[in-house]
Formats: structure tokens, sequence, C-alpha cells
């Protein structure tokens, strides 16, 4: 992300600097790990019909926009590099995406293609509750797939369960207890690392409060406006995600960590900026990556609340298939 530019005098350290130093250590650690838990999610499930991959495709193009800003507005190379990366990570988590779609396609192709094979022809001579039972259960097999593929994430067919190895059958087999204490964990480090890098980088002098002498840079017009594209891209992308969940009254396949490192990242990002100045100008210069990170809390707040409100309709789903 965006830089939080330090205005102290040299040689001090203003409580303020040190909070939104820590503030923006703790953000980059969580932007850094943040789609991990997606990644895994997927490769658990075997597929990425959880996620929508236009909240995927938006957040690429905000994350696209913001690179474009940094080069334009000549922030230091790290933000630069940072910009890189995040660019790199969305990639692999949509050609990720994509990869798994392709074959849920094709599983669903051949499976219908194998039920198409099973059924004979009519035969005159072949009893008629006989051709109906082969109806019946091929109607049945067609309707299955398209209810599994509409509705609830029921992680495949009972196939793709056996297929999957013993290692993501115990991930599976986790109870909330276990995941929430995983999550917490996490978490935990996640701050653990972003104030420990940050100490030492204030401690080596990597990282420095800037003088600045009381004069702010003016940031190109262009560069700016960039910033507010990129806000709106991810204030967007999650909308599509939203509405994904409430069709489906299921969060099923969507890794929680990854919206909890989202929400993170995005407090202590803003949090770094506004404990460096709330100066007038300084405040309206950073108004779209202000936008970007704290306008996106809320949305992940309704995400939150659609894991709270259809845990129990993914409980269900598993028991019917237990059956």
């Amino acid at each position: 992300m965006f830089p939080l530019v330090a205005a102290g005098i040299k040689g001090s350290l203003p409580w303020n600097e040190a909070l939104s130093g820590v503030a923006g250590s703790v953000s980059l650690a969580s932007w850094i790990f943040l789609l991990v838990p997606q990644l895994v999610e997927n490769y658990k499930q075997g597929n990425a019909e959880g996620i929508s991959l236009v909240f995927l495709a938006l957040w690429f193009v905000g994350d696209i926009t913001n690179f474009i800003g940094a080069i334009w507005a000549d922030l230091v190379p790290t933000v630069i590099a940072l910009a890189v990366y995040f660019c790199i990570a969305d990639l692999v988590l949509i050609v990720q995406c994509i990869y798994y779609n392709l074959l849920s396609a094709r599983r669903s192709k051949r499976q219908i293609s194998n039920a198409s094979a099973r059924s004979e022809p009519d035969d005159p001579e072949r009893p008629l509750l006989d051709r109906t039972r082969h109806s019946s259960d091929n109607t049945r097999l067609l309707g299955s797939r398209r209810r599994s593929s509409a509705s609830h994430r029921h992680r495949g067919s009972h196939s793709s369960y056996r297929r999957r190895d013993s290692l993501s059958k115990i991930a599976e087999d986790e109870s909330p207890a276990k995941v929430w204490i995983k999550n917490t964990v996490t978490v935990t480090l996640i701050w653990a690392a972003g104030v420990a890098g940050w100490a030492i980088a204030w401690k080596t002098g990597v990282w420095t409060p800037a003088d600045n002498n009381g004069e702010e840079t003016k940031m190109p017009a262009g560069a700016e406006i960039l910033g507010y594209v990129s806000a709106l891209c991810y204030l967007g992308a999650r909308i599509p995600q939203i509405i994904k969940n409430y069709r489906e009254k299921s969060c099923e396949g969507l890794s929680l960590l990854f919206f909890v490192l989202s929400l993170q990242g995005n407090i202590t990002y803003g949090a770094g900026i506004l404990f460096h100045s709330v100066e007038k100008e300084y405040f309206i210069k950073n108004i779209p990556w202000l936008i970007g990170s704290l306008g996106t809390m809320f949305e992940d707040i309704i995400i939150f609340m659609q894991f709270h409100i259809y845990a129990d309709n993914q409980e269900t789903s598993s028991a019917i298939e237990e059956r």
C-alpha cells in the first residue's frame, strides 16, 4: 500500500509517529499473508465455487491502478515492489480459481455424458416399468447436479470426498472451536510480526521519520485520479461476493481468515494514516486511500454476518450429505 510518511523531528519519535509506524507494519504483514488462507481453502475443497470471480477481478483492477498510481506519484521503491507483489498474488488466486472451475465444468460434463450413455433406447419388448425407472434415475441425477451447482456449495460429489487425502479430511473435520483458536493464533502472530518488524526497522535505521520541513509534496492529478479508481474498485469488489452468498444462502468455500486479515489490514492501514496527521490538507490528500481501506470495512462486516447467519445452513447441508 502507499507509504505512511512521518513528519517528526530528526532523532525523536513522537508517540503518534510510533503508532503510525506500528499500524502500517501490521497492515503490511496482513496484506502479505492475506490471500494464503483462501488459496489453502480452495486446495482443501478441491474447487473454487465459493468465491466470486467478479470479486477477484475487481480487486485485481484495484491493485493494478494502485500500482500505476504508485509509479506515477514516484513513491519509494518498497511501495512499488509491494504493489507488484499484490498484483502477482491476485493473479495466482485468479488462476487457481479458473483452474478449479474448469475442472468442475469438465467433471459435470463427464457425469452427464455417463448418465446419458447408461440410458438405453426404448425397446418395445422392454417392460414399461423398467424404462420408467431408468428415466427417473437419469432425471434425478441431472436434477441433483443442477441443485449442487446453483445452491449451497456441498464441496463436490461423494467421489470427490473419497479422492481427498487424509490431511484434507482432518482439516475438514475441525470443530468451530479449533478453527477459532487457529484464526486467533494466526492473527496474533501477524501482529507480533508487524510490531517486531517495525521495531527492528526503527532500531536499525531502515525506517526513520521523514523530515519534510512542513512541506507537503503535491501528488500528480493523474495519480490521485487512479487512487479514486482503485478505491472504487475495492469498494465494488465485495458486492458480487455478498450477492453470491445471499443467493446461495451459504459462505461455504470461503475462508473466514481471509476476510479477517482483510479487515485487520484495512483498519491498521487507515489508522496508520490518521495517526500520522489529521491536518486538512494531509487528510484530503489521503481521502482515496482512506475510502479504499476504511470503506471496505463495512462490507467485510456484512460478510462476517453472512458467515454467522448461513452457518446453520452449511451444517444442515453437511448432515444431509452424510446420510
